[in-house]
């Protein structure tokens, strides 16, 4: 039966002659009759459509419906659309129904995916303009059905898709019609409009890019200029696109909402990730929320033409640690994978976008060039028989006809007059021409105008000049093509994602520890399930867990229900990666005999489940004395020894501060060779760790301790980050790595209580400038330096001991302008509470101030007791006594740099100038 199958062609196995439920595979995967493989273990091939039935099949949906084409960059059921669409088209808005009905001649599928594809193409705001509902990108509302709403297409692609004269038409499916292989699109439109789609064996998945940025990329291209292109998306937010590798396979985009804090317990979501809506977003705050990974009170929904998802959150959880569980846990943060995949000759090719858009620019030249080769060939018909009439009724060559009888000799006699006019032409009379100048009208004739006809001719000439300049100038004529097109459409179309480098969030610091542990240290028990047993710490299910135990080892563990990780734990504690700043202090016996050891360590790292030996390996090792430090502190015990043998000092101290930090898999440093009794706590210890560098990315807008981006300072436990922005908000904050800083953001840096702050600002409702110094009393408040009228704004604000500023004059007719000032304004104003309004700096109209180099401060040296000289006290008399006027507020605070008093305005308030 095989070899008959194999050689007769014409006898070809019927479907209905195949029994599948009979088939099984052989062990070439082949499906072949059950008996066959127990009885003679022949194959059996099937030919005909079962052979070839599944290439075909893949080859259709590849290239006519899922993967465009890199011509034009429809894909088959897009093209269709727009073709129906310009059919259609008179200028008005047709039913939705209507085009779908006609794209049907068209496109042999249902109605239903050409409505979603007109959809699709219509939410993109590119090349239709649509009337009615068409849905909702950001919230994922569907459109309403087709009868309902309306479109027709857009001026844009009225001038960049359509032109039937160097359009390439075939027959349609059913052979009643003529559709285009391929629209002359002349604009980058895969790029602008992106693209995706799943068929058999491959996909394809193009990012949306900014309708400014891929003209300016194409005129780059056609300059000889490198560029580079990267996704915008509809929906805004922040995108992280430093692994896009040009939209090849195995890069990356990382989308963001974008985020912002209301207030101390409401989050704003003004923007989604691309390929997400508000309500697949809510939906992964919930779900995050019930898992236990993010905490919040509630939800409020506001979206409507845009965005604006409101998060509430409890108090006492950090808006900055929510925001980056968000990003963490939900689908705040998505990651895509591009794949450029487009149909070139018929076959699948992977390409990088810039190589796209590289073809789409030079197949726009060339589309160019065919419209004004046609344009030159129309141009030149035009004029060619504008000179034949102008050569036929000028010589009067019609009268030569009026004796002839036959059509033969009509056509002989006006090509014999014509003959000795035609010399200038460009080519040939043909027959076609002198029958045409036979279809002219007497009347025409009677009123031609010599002159007219002249200039018709010379506008021509002209034309056609033109033309051939362009055609000789092609690249110069494709640049301004471009450029015409950013003129004419790029308003409103402005980039909505911003690019930004992402941070990586670690999501062990992020999310809420909303789960207790427990630990049974007799029997060596730790989980979440032992609530009988001693609580540890809140903690979270993705959580690691270090232990360490009394006989010197050590272990990281997940957190689970319950895990036994070794009897007489004496250490539990959440583990912290690459955590250089918690120390370990540890005492140890090597052996039942051996000497006693201490060490300090720190866990930077580790294999989880795995247990690691802390002491010198000795068998019977035993941990004598153990604390965990989280700033390194270094305290001060007092070790008891044994009494035996003639040992004469039977206590004595030990400063853990005099041992270095080295590896966990150090032995340690010899404490006793005798027997230790026990070890006390004496003295609590400081920190021995130095102060942090802490430095601030700009790039990220984050804090980080990696030298990257600006150094702020060294940071101990108890300084603070001074945090000014633009709307004259105030804080200070503890330098904590999960930090997010507002966009505002003017001034950033460690803050010193005891350097004051200058300000200038806007009083919107006196409409004036004024100057305050303050010191910052309540670091741990929020506080407004400008007053809350609406009008009201920060000019400047100086952070120096001794700040100066330039006070620049408005030039006004008819006065003499005032020089600018140098003011300092040390001597202007004296420090007062942050929430004083301050001192009217002028009545003048002020152009601009600017901030120039401070005086010189030098800071107050300490002066310690013993090095202060004592003298002998003399005693004073109270009437001989002198001292030394204190100023009052008002002189001390009022000063300008004449040393005069200021005059005084009708509110009371003392000004400069």
């Amino acid at each position: 039966m095989s070899d008959e199958l194999d050689n007769n062609n014409e006898e070809e196995l019927k479907p209905e002659d195949i029994n599948f439920e009979k088939l099984e595979a052989d062990g070439d995967g082949n499906l072949v009759p059950e008996e066959e493989i127990e009885e003679t273990e022949t194959i059996t091939r099937v030919s005909g459509m079962y052979r070839d039935w599944f290439l075909d099949y893949a080859s259709y949906v590849i290239l006519e419906r899922a993967v465009p084409a890199i011509e034009d960059g429809f894909k088959p059921v897009q093209r269709r659309i727009m073709h129906s669409m310009k059919d259609l088209d008179d200028g008005r808005y047709n039913k939705v129904a209507n085009i779908v009905g006609h794209t049907m001649q068209y496109h042999p599928h249902g109605d239903a995916s050409i409505a979603d594809a007109m959809v699709q193409i219509g939410q993109k705001d590119l090349l239709i303009d649509t009337q009615g509902n068409w849905g909702n990108i950001l919230t994922g509302d569907r459109a309403a059905a087709s009868r309902y709403i309306e479109a027709r297409l857009s001026k844009f692609a009225l001038d960049v898709v359509y032109n039937p004269k160097i359009t390439s038409w075939q027959a349609s499916y059913d052979g009643r019609r003529k559709e285009p292989i391929n629209l002359p699109v002349m604009f980058p439109m895969l790029l602008a409009q992106g693209a995706e789609g799943i068929a058999v064996g491959l996909s394809t998945k193009v990012m949306p890019h900014n309708f400014i940025e891929l003209i300016d990329a194409s005129v780059k291209h056609l300059q000889g200029k490198r560029f580079t292109l990267v996704p915008d998306f509809p929906t805004g937010g922040f995108v992280d696109v430093s692994d896009y590798n040009d939209g090849l396979r195995g890069g990356k985009i990382r989308s963001r909402a974008r985020i912002s804090q209301q207030d101390k317990s409401t989050l704003v979501i003004t923007e989604v990730p691309f390929g997400t809506t508000t309500t697949s977003l809510i939906d992964s705050i919930l779900k995050a929320n019930d898992k236990g990974k993010i905490k919040i009170k509630k939800i409020e929904d506001n979206t409507a033409a845009e965005v604006e998802i409101l998060v509430h959150i409890p108090s006492g959880i950090s808006p900055d640690k929510t925001i980056d569980a968000l990003y963490a846990f939900t689908n705040c943060e998505t990651s895509i994978s591009p794949l450029g995949c487009v149909i070139e000759d018929n076959k699948p090719l992977f390409i990088g976008v810039s190589e796209m858009l590289r073809r789409s620019t030079e197949r726009t030249v060339e589309l160019l060039k065919s419209e004004l080769e046609i344009q030159l060939g129309e141009l030149e018909e035009q004029w060619h028989f504008a000179s034949l009439e102008r050569i036929f009724i000028e010589n009067r060559i019609y009268r030569d006809i009026e004796e002839e009888e036959t059509w033969e000799g009509v056509i002989q006699a006006i090509d014999k007059g014509l003959q000795p006019h035609i010399k200038h032409l460009k080519r040939k009379i043909t027959e076609e021409d002198i029958v045409r100048l036979t279809e002219i009208r007497i009347k025409r004739i009677s009123k031609f105008d010599i002159d007219k006809a002249q200039q018709k001719i010379d506008s021509l000439e002209d034309q056609i000049a033109q033309v051939k300049h362009h055609l000789e100038h092609l690249i110069e004529y494709a640049i301004d093509y471009f450029k015409r097109l950013k003129k004419e459409y790029g308003e409103g179309k402005e980039r909505k994602s911003e690019i930004r480098i992402f941070d990586d969030i670690e999501a062990t610091k992020v999310v809420i520890r909303n789960t207790k542990l427990y630990v049974n240290r007799e029997e060596g028990f730790i989980g979440t399930s032992l609530k009988r047993d001693e609580y540890v710490t809140d903690c979270s299910d993705i959580d690691d867990i270090i232990v360490f135990t009394e006989d010197g080892t050590m272990m990281v563990s997940k957190v689970d229900s319950k895990t036994f990780v070794g009897k007489g734990i004496l250490h539990v504690a959440v583990f912290k990666k690459k955590d250089k700043r918690t120390i370990y202090n540890m005492i140890y016996k090597d052996g039942p005999k051996g000497a006693t050891y201490v060490k300090r360590f720190s866990v930077t790292s580790m294999t989880r489940d795995k247990e690691y030996n802390l002491t010198a390996g000795t068998k019977g090792s035993k941990v004598v004395y153990f604390t965990a430090n989280p700033n390194g502190e270094a305290e001060v015990v007092t070790v008891f020894l044994r009494q035996t043998g003639s040992i004469k000092k039977l206590k004595f101290d030990l400063d853990f501060s005099d041992i270095l930090v080295k590896g966990r898999g150090s032995k340690g440093n010899i404490v006793t060779k005798y027997s230790v009794k026990r070890i006390e706590l004496k003295e609590k210890g400081l920190s021995t760790l130095k102060p942090r560098k802490i430095w601030f990315d700009e790039t990220v807008q984050r804090l980080n301790v990696d030298a990257r981006g600006e150094l702020l300072g060294e940071f101990t436990s108890e300084d603070r980050l001074l945090i000014v922005n633009q709307k004259g908000e105030v804080k200070t904050v503890i330098p904590e790595m999960t930090l997010r800083f507002d966009e505002d953001m003017i001034v950033l840096e460690k803050w010193n209580p005891k350097k004051p702050l200058s300000a200038i600002y806007w009083e919107g409702e006196k409409e004036l400038y004024y100057v305050k110094r303050f010191l910052i009393d309540n670091p741990d408040k929020i506080e407004s330096i400008i007053t809350d009228h609406p009008k009201s704004y920060l000019e400047r604000i100086f952070t120096s001991h001794r700040p100066v500023a330039e006070i620049v004059f408005v030039k006004e007719r008819g006065k003499d302008r005032k020089d600018n000032v140098e003011l300092s304004l040390e001597d202007f104003i004296s420090i007062k509470g942050i929430t004083a309004m301050g001192n009217q700096l002028t009545k003048d109209k002020v152009l601009e101030i600017n901030a120039l180099s401070p005086l010189p401060y030098e800071e107050p040296k300490k002066v310690e007791a013993e090095d202060m000289e004592v003298i002998e006290e003399e005693e004073i008399d109270a009437d001989n006594e002198t001292s030394i006027e204190k100023p009052s507020e008002e002189n001390e605070t009022n000063k300008n740099i004449n040393n005069e008093e200021p005059p005084v305005d009708d509110t009371g308030q003392s000004s400069l100038f």
